[in-house]
């Protein structure tokens, strides 16, 4: 017979063990540095503590110090970095286009969520963002292929990366077998293209000559300012970027596929 003290001390060692194997089974990842997340886009698979729109999602897209984000209306962006486990956003600039006053309303919550120092944690391809009052589980997106796809522009990009207000409309690029067939918002037209692994270069764009009001026309300004010559890009999920040195700084567009 196993004496009554040993007993207690093997029920308070097994309750231990336990507790170890408990905590090693629960493991949901480790905090992920810029680096980790560099190029990675995920989407919203549950969201704990707020109520997503009917049939929207949360998009997240990370560069090495920025991030950028959609919540079924406006893209939001704005420099991030992660300190002991916590991801500091600093303040998030918004395209302006108009939605329904739900979408909006989710649009400033998501900013709100981003900048209010959650914990975050990556584990395989699912990153968890775990706030005061929400809890949001993504899956990581797989990159969209450049050929083929049609891509919407989302924002326009002028005086060093700063994002200009949208108008109400789908402006759009789709490449294919070395052409490109652009929509200003305005015009439509094409060009030639040459693409490589980080960079495209347009030929002269040809569009048709249809006159429009004083906001399509700066949209078709900078959507043939960014289509002209050689360009950088970058593909992170379901979002495209493209960016030109000019001698009055950075220009560019921001697509979303179609």
């Amino acid at each position: 017979m196993i004496p009554r003290t040993a007993l207690a001390l093997l029920t308070v060692s097994a309750i231990a063990l336990a507790a170890c194997g408990s905590d090693d089974d629960t493991a949901s990842g480790s905090a992920p540095t810029a680096d980790d997340l560099a190029g990675q886009a995920f989407e919203s698979t549950s969201v704990e503590g707020y109520d997503l729109v009917e049939g929207s999602t949360i998009e997240l897209g990370f560069e090495t110090d920025a991030l950028g984000a959609r919540a079924g209306c406006n893209s939001l962006s704005g420099g991030y970095t992660i300190s002991d486990g916590t991801l500091e956003v600093g303040a998030m600039a918004s395209t302006m286009m108009a939605c329904e006053d739900a979408l909006m309303a989710q649009d400033q919550w998501l900013s709100e969520f981003l900048t209010s120092s959650p914990e975050i944690t990556l584990d395989g391809g699912t990153l968890t963002l775990t706030g005061s009052d929400a809890t949001m589980t993504l899956g990581v997106i797989a990159p969209t292929e450049l050929e083929g796809t049609t891509w919407i522009v989302s924002g326009t990009v002028a005086n060093e990366a700063v994002t200009v207000s949208l108008v109400d409309s789908e402006a759009s690029m789709t490449i294919t077998d070395g052409q490109a067939q652009v929509d200003t918002g305005c015009n439509t037209g094409s060009s030639t293209v040459e693409v490589t692994d980080t960079t495209i270069t347009f030929g002269p764009l040809a569009l048709t000559r249809m006159a429009c009001d004083e906001e399509l026309t700066r949209l078709e300004a900078s959507v043939v300012l960014a289509l002209d010559g050689e360009v950088t890009y970058e593909i992170i999920g379901d979002t495209l970027t493209i960016r030109k040195d000019t001698p009055d700084g950075v220009v560019g567009l921001d697509f979303t596929a179609e």
